[in-house]
């Protein structure tokens, strides 16, 4: 994969082109789980995990607020998103629970996909869509920032060099990567725990 296509290098500086790439990133990994086998199927799955939970939460923390405040009926696009989100996330713990080589996690991995697929559609339909003529460029430059600073400790292939550095932030459950990703988007935004910022 090239420079252009993982995600902390992406050159995209408008958030919904960043995000619109992301869901390109997150089909093609659905592929590779697909075709691999064994360990490289579990390795895939993985980076699949991690690029999914950062990408949500980074939708969560910065995507879904905004369109609350700028959309027409920004709650009720954003209230079924989240609620598509969650369904999503309970089909990501049960598989992360499960061996990636029986047929029930290929069963449940085709669900999962089906209904992110679904997810990103009506994403890009009724959210981002709307939001990209609700808010200025510089806005959507802002996001950004957050979106690359989360999605920069979810690389979608392994990068020579780094995985001991970014073996400690990629460990644990999807609900523990998503924690540590709303930490760095909130640090990137220049928001604290505190409200300081």
């Amino acid at each position: 994969m090239d420079r252009q296509s993982r995600p902390e290098t992406m050159r995209e500086n408008d958030v919904i082109d960043l995000l619109t790439q992301q869901h390109v990133l997150i089909r093609e990994l659905f592929d590779e789980v697909d075709r691999s086998q064994g360990e490289q199927r579990k390795e895939a799955f993985s980076r699949l995990v991690r690029l999914l939970a950062v990408h949500e939460t980074a939708e969560e923390e910065i995507v879904h607020p905004y369109a609350r405040r700028k959309l027409v009926g920004g709650d009720a696009i954003v209230d079924n998103r989240l609620q598509e989100e969650e369904e999503a996330k309970e089909m990501l713990s049960r598989l992360d629970d499960m061996d990636v080589t029986t047929a029930e996690f290929s069963q449940e991995l085709e669900r999962l996909r089906a209904a992110v697929f679904a997810h990103a559609a009506a994403e890009e339909r009724y959210e981002f869509s709307e939001l990209k003529a609700s808010t200025s460029e510089a806005e959507r430059k802002a996001m950004a920032v957050g979106v690359k600073a989360a999605e920069a400790m979810a690389p979608t292939h392994p990068h020579p060099g780094v995985e001991s550095a970014t073996a400690n932030i990629l460990l644990g459950t999807p609900v523990a990567i998503m924690d540590r990703a709303r930490d760095l988007i909130r640090k990137a935004m220049g928001k604290s725990e505190s409200g300081e910022g």
